[in-house]
């Protein structure tokens, strides 16, 4: 079976998210015994060699400077489509095989609308539409999603498939040293509105204050919608000179990050999976996290959940972390455990399995 994937965010150098989602899958795919019957035809429209992968996967390149999916994509599906497309994101080309299967993280911009703009909003649920009204099949990676899907969008339960992302294993990192030579808090994540790193920035400010713990705020990720607020959040504290804002690090630098760091702190307000969360659990980080439906289902027994909305209850959940080695001990074992569920050779498997039945 030729198996076309919409593989643009795989030769991204700088992946968050969907882009890391569609490399892993590719990167197991090739790995899988059952993947050499099959050829898989990699579409994109830039080709960086950041992945090594057998015969059987060919890269098919083709340039567009804007609209690359609604044209060049929908071009190449009309003249030379292949017996399946996967789509790795909630959108589909103008014209795609009988055969199409796309995956649908999340509905973040249902329950966090006010984190996007007008144009995204409409764009976004104009896609999703497309998607449950015209895809063979859909997949999601939590059950909560599922849910929503169906709740949101009139989903066919049949053919919507619950297929649990994996988790980025421990590589080696370059730095030898801690990279914040002082104790800290860490998050790891776009920096934007709907991942909620102003409360973050607020309960450090109460930790420092009201109980002047001694540990630096590291925040982790690149700049998205609402960065201007969180970055006026931190110049309005006094603290600002203890929160350190890296912007993009690859994985081997984020390493030495979850390495060092006392707890990791995810309060978002929505998250299709939250990858992140299992990145800190396999790297024995006590995790302090949001009580959102897909986010404790994917967190298991291994974080302490808080109201994303409340200081206080973010503030004491970091405090008992920081300051009660029976709690970190507690949360750092039922978080290892946790993500020892999850691999991507499993997701990949599953994946491919969804593509050819």
């Amino acid at each position: 079976m030729n198996i076309g994937i919409h593989a643009k965010g795989a030769f991204k150098y700088e992946r968050t998210g969907v882009d890391e989602y569609v490399y892993q899958l590719i990167k197991h795919f090739g790995m899988l015994d059952e993947s050499r019957q099959h050829s898989f035809l990699l579409y994109t429209p830039s080709f960086k060699d950041t992945l090594f992968l057998p015969s059987n996967f060919l890269v098919r390149r083709f340039y567009s400077p804007f609209f690359w999916t609604k044209i060049m994509l929908s071009i190449k599906m009309l003249f030379d489509a292949p017996d399946v497309l996967f789509m790795a994101e909630n959108f589909l080309p103008f014209f795609y095989p009988h055969h199409t299967v796309a995956t649908i993280h999340g509905l973040e911009f249902e329950y966090c609308p006010e984190a996007y703009t007008p144009s995204q909003l409409a764009y976004l649920r104009k896609g999703t539409r497309r998607v449950v009204r015209c895809a063979k099949k859909i997949i999601v990676p939590t059950n909560t999603g599922k849910e929503n899907l169906i709740k949101f969008y009139k989903a066919d339960p049949s053919k919507v498939v619950v297929i649990h992302h994996g988790v980025n294993p421990q590589v080696a990192y370059h730095r030898q040293y801690p990279p914040v030579d002082e104790q800290y808090i860490l998050f790891v994540g776009k920096l934007e509105k709907k991942k909620n790193v102003r409360n973050i920035v607020r309960a450090f400010a109460v930790l420092k204050e009201k109980h002047n713990i001694p540990h630096k705020l590291i925040l982790v990720g690149s700049p998205g919608f609402g960065y201007h607020e969180i970055l006026k959040e931190i110049e309005n504290t006094e603290y600002k000179t203890d929160i350190v804002l890296t912007g993009y690090i690859s994985q081997e630098e984020k390493e030495s990050f979850f390495k060092y760091a006392d707890v990791f702190v995810f309060p978002s307000l929505y998250e299709g999976f939250g990858m992140p969360i299992l990145e800190a659990q396999l790297r024995q980080v006590p995790v302090v996290t949001s009580h959102v439906p897909n986010i404790m289902e994917v967190a298991g027994e291994g974080a302490i959940f808080v109201d994303p909305q409340s200081i206080e209850a973010l503030t004491d959940a970091i405090l008992s972390v920081v300051s009660d080695d029976a709690v970190r001990t507690a949360l750092i074992t039922k978080g290892v455990e946790n993500a020892r569920k999850y691999s991507w050779f499993k997701c990949a498997k599953e994946t491919l399995e969804t593509l050819i039945t």
